[in-house]
C-alpha cells in the first residue's frame, strides 16, 4: 500500500517533496522529474527553488516531463501547460528549458504525439520522481474515470466537472479545451517514485476512493495502490473520510529511520 503522510498544510507537504527532489538531484544530476501543474504542487516548486538557491544545487542537467497538455490552444497561450511549466517550474527553479518536455512538443502530428512522448520518456531512462495531484473526479493527469489502468500517453476528452474546475484559469468556461493529451495511468505507474498530493475538503471523497476503495478504472487515482513506491501527502481536510487515518499516523511515527521516504 502507499505510504500516507497527513500533514498540517500545503507548505509542509512542499518541504517534504522538495527535499526529496533536491536530494535526488544532488545524487543524480540528470534526474528525470514528472511535473504536474495546477495549484496543488505550487508549494513544492517554490520550496525547491529556495533549496536550489540556498544550497547551490546544479539543476541544469535535470530533465522533466509534464503530465499533460491541452489540445487546441494557440501557441504561446498563457494557460497552455507549456507556458505554465515554464512560468512556475523551469524559470523559478532554474531548469534548462530544452530539457523539459510537454506532451505534443516534438510530435509530427497529434495522431503520433502519444507515441512520441512515450519514446522520449524511455530515451531519458524513465521518470525518477513523479508529482501528482488528484481531481474531484479522481483523475490523475487527465485520466478521467473509465481510463484504462494500463493506458499510455494519448488524447483524451475532458469531463465537464474537470472543465468547470479549470475554468478559473480562463476568461470563460467555454474557452477551456474539450481535449487534452495526457500521460496514461500505465505511464505514471512506470515512474520509480510517485508523490500524490491533495489538500482541502474538495478532495476528501477522491482521496478516500483512491486509497481505501477498490482499484478500479472508475477511480483513476486508485492506481497508486498498485505502485511499489508511492507516497501520498494530504492535509487533515483531505484525510477526513479515511478509515485508517490513525494507522497511517501510527505507521509514520514508528517507521524505522533507515527506510527513508
Amino acid at each position: 500500500m502507499a505510504e500516507v503522510l497527513i500533514v498540517r498544510n500545503q507548505q509542509e507537504a512542499g518541504e517534504i517533496v522538495a527535499r526529496a527532489i533536491a536530494d535526488l538531484v544532488s545524487a543524480k544530476p540528470d534526474a528525470v522529474l514528472g511535473l504536474a501543474t495546477g495549484s496543488t504542487p505550487l508549494a513544492v516548486y517554490e520550496v525547491l527553488a529556495r533549496i536550489v538557491e540556498e544550497e547551490g544545487i546544479d539543476v541544469t542537467s535535470v530533465r522533466g516531463f509534464a503530465l499533460d497538455e491541452y489540445v487546441g490552444l494557440p501557441a504561446g497561450h498563457p494557460e497552455s501547460y507549456r507556458a505554465v511549466i515554464t512560468r512556475e517550474v523551469v524559470e523559478p527553479v532554474g531548469l534548462t528549458g530544452s530539457l523539459v518536455l510537454v506532451p505534443g512538443d516534438n510530435a509530427s502530428s497529434i495522431q503520433t504525439a502519444g507515441q512520441d512522448y512515450e519514446a522520449a520518456i524511455a530515451e531519458a531512462g524513465g521518470v525518477d520522481i513523479q508529482i501528482l495531484g488528484i481531481g474531484r473526479t479522481g483523475h490523475i493527469g487527465f485520466n478521467e474515470p473509465g481510463s484504462s489502468l494500463a493506458s499510455r500517453t494519448r488524447v483524451k476528452t475532458l469531463t465537464e466537472p474537470t472543465r468547470i474546475d479549470n475554468a478559473r484559469f480562463f476568461d470563460s468556461p467555454d474557452d477551456v479545451p474539450v481535449h487534452c493529451i495526457t500521460q496514461g495511468i500505465g505511464t505514471i505507474l512506470d515512474s520509480r517514485h510517485v508523490f500524490l498530493l491533495a489538500f482541502g475538503d474538495a478532495k476528501t471523497e477522491a482521496i478516500a476512493a483512491a486509497l481505501e476503495g477498490p482499484v478500479t478504472a472508475s477511480s483513476p487515482g486508485s492506481a497508486v495502490q498498485l505502485h511499489p513506491h508511492a507516497t501520498v501527502i494530504i492535509d487533515e481536510a483531505a484525510a477526513a473520510d479515511l478509515r485508517f487515518a490513525d494507522y497511517y499516523r501510527y505507521a509514520v511515527a514508528n517507521k524505522p529511520a533507515w527506510q527513508g521516504l
